[in-house]
């Protein structure tokens, strides 16, 4: 027996709801693969970040390190070069030990300097990919959150039986499917303002 309220709805009406749930269906079946995907893929960037990020604050405490040897070598330079001028009355072999040791900690010193700006591109190389990564993450960010609003109101969509509402959901969806695809395939494409509010 059928419910009486169900009999006097019209045909083309059942049919349209029924198209709108077909719909409402194979989007967000489609949104829900596409997050996996994409989720997958932010999880190897969020990986490569936590390893850029990690070389570089390695390579800036080698960069300390060399600066402290550097520093304690110019000390010591001091040293040599006030003594050298304090001992006039010292003997040629004396004073020519205490050129050969001065001239090796000023060998010292521009070495040490050298290795530091060799330090310091290595760094900065670091923080550049972290840099680019983290723009890659926030397209997947981006690509998830946008989706899963898309999802939501196509769930509230399909309760209402609203085109509208759906329409929009499908909006919501296809900007998270081009910012995914803009991660995939390292397109700049770049939302700053909604990238910061959900950093």
């Amino acid at each position: 027996m059928t419910d009486k309220t169900e009999a006097h709805i019209p045909s083309e009406t059942k049919a349209e709801d029924s198209a709108l749930i077909t719909g409402i269906s194979l989007t967000v079946a489609l949104a829900g693969t596409f997050m996996a995907f994409t989720n997958v893929k932010d999880g190897n960037i969020n990986q490569a970040m936590q390893d850029a990020q990690a070389r570089r604050i390695n390579e800036w405490s080698y960069y300390q390190a060399k600066s402290t040897k550097q520093h304690i070598a110019e000390g010591t330079l001091e040293q040599l070069q006030s003594l050298k001028m304090l001992t006039s009355t010292a003997t040629p072999e004396a004073l020519a030990e205490l050129d050969k040791k001065i001239a090796d900690f000023q060998k010292k010193v521009q070495k040490y300097e050298i290795e530091k700006a060799e330090i310091k591109t290595k760094a900065e190389a670091w923080q550049t990919t972290y840099d680019d990564l983290n723009k890659v993450d926030d397209q997947f960010d981006l690509s998830d959150a946008t989706m899963s609003v898309g999802i939501a109101l196509s769930g509230v969509a399909a309760l209402v039986r609203r085109r509208t509402l759906f329409a929009l959901a499908v909006v919501f969806v296809v900007f998270g499917a081009v910012m995914g695809l803009s991660g995939f395939f390292g397109w700049g494409l770049q939302v700053p303002l909604l990238s910061k509010l959900l950093s």
